[in-house]
């Protein structure tokens, strides 16, 4: 196990200048109103987030490579975020379930595009974007998460509070059987070499 957990970091630099070369796409997963402060379910420091998310979403867009939006059908509060606003031309999928890809043309879309890499950031990342992220795993893309372009919340189990930030990082822990974790910067440094 130790050899392949070795492995599998040593390829980390080659696997991510890889994915420049492929038929990669942006997916932003619920970076929605209702999350941010004055929201029905507001995460903590989710404008953090989001700020790394534009960042990336600036990065593709000056490529002109593809990018998703996906929001929640739930209001009040279901409009994408300012800081992540789709623009004309861009994809934006509608879901009522926490995996992204039940019950929408997410996957149709995806390999209609022949995309194979899936650069993933969103909210909240112990329910939709850990469910996304699991989905395009299974669905055979090679997945990126973009760990400080997410957020969530604390929670509470039989009277006990994990702080949002253990949430954070006990999912990350777990995706990373699924998906490349990495940082905004090192992604767009890596993207622009």
């Amino acid at each position: 196990m130790r050899k392949f957990i070795f492995i599998f970091f040593a390829l980390i630099p080659s696997l991510l200048q890889a994915q420049t070369n492929s038929k990669t796409a942006l997916l932003l997963i619920d970076i929605q109103d209702f999350y941010f402060p004055g929201g029905n379910s507001a995460l903590v420091e989710p404008e953090a987030a989001a700020e790394k998310a534009a960042l990336l979403l600036a990065d593709f867009r000056s490529k002109n490579h593809l990018v998703i939006h996906v929001r929640h059908d739930y209001e009040p509060g279901g409009s994408i975020h300012t800081l992540v606003e789709p623009i004309v031309g861009e994809k934006i999928i509608t879901k009522k379930e926490v995996n992204s890809f039940k019950d929408t043309d997410l996957l149709a879309y995806l390999n209609e595009k022949q995309i194979d890499t899936l650069v993933i950031a969103g909210m909240q990342t112990h329910l939709c974007l850990e469910g996304g992220v699991r989905a395009a795993h299974d669905f055979g893309f090679i997945c990126l998460v973009v760990q400080d372009a997410c957020a969530t919340k604390d929670l509470v189990y039989d009277s006990i509070t994990i702080p949002a930030k253990e949430v954070h990082f006990s999912t990350l822990h777990t995706l990373m059987a699924y998906s490349i974790i990495i940082d905004a910067d090192d992604y767009l440094k890596s993207d622009n070499e």
